[in-house]
């Protein structure tokens, strides 16, 4: 919690999504809670970071699937230039996939796309509390995974992907070449090509055509086609 803040004063909350219908909806649901106020909304990183550089808001709710952006990135610009701006991610992706990876970004909670409006509310003022907002499930997951340790769970999962791993699987399934994925993600051919045939040792992958065979169901799976 941003020790800046005085308790009396209403929650201030910016909401970062590419979609305008969920961020107006948001803002009724946020305007709607006597104790928080809507500070402001952007549709991709840039945008976000220029607008809360004006005026840093207590909250900021993050999805991590923005349009030419990455909103993990976005977690960890946020938390670099404003500690105590809380992060919470509301996402379509599975929770039990992403939570993990937006907590050690910097978010303090992930809320699903589809729950009731309440979680979110609910997720801003635990976050703001210092806990950490996540369902039972996932809780319980992360649990296992630290007492069970290390060792032995780097097998050829999806888990062992680095973030930025993820972010050119999940592009090449979405059907974006090495050129349109280098010029996304501001990065070169070579460094694309890099991460290409890191995700093919960590998932076991034979060749080019298995690996787009893969990212294709990925992002089939994940938007539960």
């Amino acid at each position: 919690m941003s020790a800046a803040r005085n308790p009396s004063e209403k929650i201030k909350v910016f909401v970062v999504d590419d979609h305008a219908v969920l961020r107006r909806g948001l803002a009724q649901l946020i305007e709607a809670d006597g104790g928080m106020v809507f500070c402001g909304e952007a549709a991709s990183a840039p945008e976000a970071l220029e607008k809360m550089e004006k005026a840093p808001p207590d909250v900021a709710v993050v999805d991590i699937s923005l349009r030419d952006s990455s909103g993990i990135d976005l977690i960890k610009d946020i938390k670099i230039r404003w500690p105590e701006t809380a992060v919470l991610v509301l996402s379509m992706h599975d929770e039990s996939f992403y939570a993990e990876r937006v907590l050690r970004a910097g978010a303090r909670g992930y809320v699903t796309k589809g729950e009731a409006s309440e979680k979110v509310i609910e997720g801003i003022r635990r976050i703001l509390r210092g806990e950490v907002y996540v369902s039972d499930k996932v809780t319980a997951k992360m649990l296992g995974k630290f007492v069970k340790g290390a060792a032995g769970s780097k097998d050829f999962s999806m888990d062992a992907l680095s973030d930025r791993e993820l972010e050119v699987f999940e592009l090449l399934g979405q059907g974006l070449s090495t050129n349109q994925i280098a010029q996304r993600l501001h990065l070169s051919v070579k460094t694309i090509d890099t991460h290409r045939e890191n995700i093919k040792r960590k998932l076991n992958i034979a060749n080019a055509s298995e690996l787009l065979q893969r990212a294709i169901q990925w992002v089939r799976y994940e938007r539960g086609g």
